[in-house]
């Protein structure tokens, strides 16, 4: 086994349960975990978990913390008031690492994992009931607590079991950075982005004339929607008549997915505004952003999901996923301000680092 472990002072695997509605924090019910070396075992129910002021375990550079898809667990850890492990090994994310590009048989969850390095794991109906039980929240008799402590041990069991398997073909000591990452992005989730909540109940509220107006407004250049719907025969029409050459499917029809619009706006500049119009319309769930009561929009980041490396988050809601103009949407509340940034040449930096270049 990889000596990386016995590098700490203690290797924790824990796991916590919570409810947690849209865009809220989550309310944290229970808490297990298990020092990979002595065993000791500590299982904590929601009374008691909210009345400490710490972490039950030292959480410096001399303790590793093990964990599966750990930004829930970090997440947990800030709505308690803890202070954050500075050294993370998240399974999940090793996982990833290991299969990038390819599609588990069983999937990226915790069970998916077990079944891929072939060991035990709890029946899925089983979990799911256990985590139906976690979101209701409390409060809960002590039937309920007794087993939801139970099941949550049984996924701290899991860790322990998967630890050893997968240890040996983790990419130490980068394996740290991306649970650095993990922690980084629950301070994200838990900050959540404000959002104004009068302008967008209002959105919600008007949502059914606003689409028509927008369709009106973008519409008298092209005369391809009846109401809000996009007709095909009037779209083929418009494209005869001023030239426009464009892709099909196999079927012979136009092809409207988003992306070929996208490639034919930058050859053709007129079909930008209709492809904006009908990206507006597709993704404007607005129902669906997830708004807490303290008007933040928080939602799952899902960190390492795609194949290079970045976050993808729901389209519907997070407020960066649906059409540009609603992130005016944001508003940082008073005394406070929001600066709207991105990298610029990243991958050349990158490259620059990789080659040695001296410049």
């Amino acid at each position: 086994m990889s000596d990386w472990l016995n590098r700490f002072d203690s290797v924790w695997s824990l796991d916590f349960e919570f409810s947690c509605p849209p865009g809220e924090r989550p309310s944290v019910v229970c808490l297990v975990a298990r020092e990979f070396h002595s065993k000791r075992l500590l299982r904590i129910a929601m009374d008691e978990l909210r009345s400490m002021t710490q972490a039950p375990f030292a959480v410096d550079e001399r303790s590793l913390f093990v964990a599966y898809f750990s930004s829930a667990e970090w997440n947990c850890f800030l709505s308690l008031g803890w202070k954050l492990p500075a050294r993370v090994l998240d399974l999940w994310c090793e996982f990833r690492n290991l299969l990038n590009g390819t599609q588990p048989p069983a999937g990226w969850g915790l069970l998916g994992c077990l079944t891929y390095f072939g060991l035990d794991s709890i029946d899925c109906t089983e979990k799911q009931d256990m985590r139906q039980l976690a979101m209701r929240g409390g409060p809960y008799s002590a039937d309920e607590m007794s087993s939801l402590l139970s099941y949550c041990e049984s996924d701290v069991d899991a860790l322990d079991r998967l630890l050893p398997s997968m240890v040996d073909r983790i990419d130490f000591p980068r394996a740290l950075l991306r649970g650095r990452y993990m922690v980084a992005v629950s301070r994200m989730e838990h900050t959540g982005i404000p959002i104004d909540a009068e302008t967008l109940s209002m959105f919600r509220r008007e949502w059914e004339a606003i689409k028509s107006r927008l369709v009106e407004s973008v519409d008298e250049s092209f005369g391809v929607f009846d109401g809000t719907t996009f007709k095909q025969d009037r779209f083929a029409k418009y494209l005869i008549q001023n030239q426009i050459p464009w892709p099909v499917t196999p079927s012979g029809r136009l092809a409207t997915d988003d992306d070929t619009f996208r490639q034919q706006s930058r050859l053709y500049p007129q079909i930008a505004p209709l492809r904006e119009l009908r990206h507006a319309l597709s993704e404007m769930k607005l129902e669906k952003l997830a708004i807490g009561s303290d008007g933040q929009n928080r939602c799952l980041l899902s960190p390492f999901q795609s194949r290079t490396g970045r976050n993808q988050p729901s389209n519907t809601k997070f407020v960066f996923g649906p059409s540009v103009w609603l992130r005016g949407l944001i508003k940082p509340r008073e005394g406070f301000s929001i600066a709207y940034v991105d990298w610029s040449q990243q991958e050349l930096g990158i490259a620059a680092a990789l080659s040695g270049d001296p410049a």
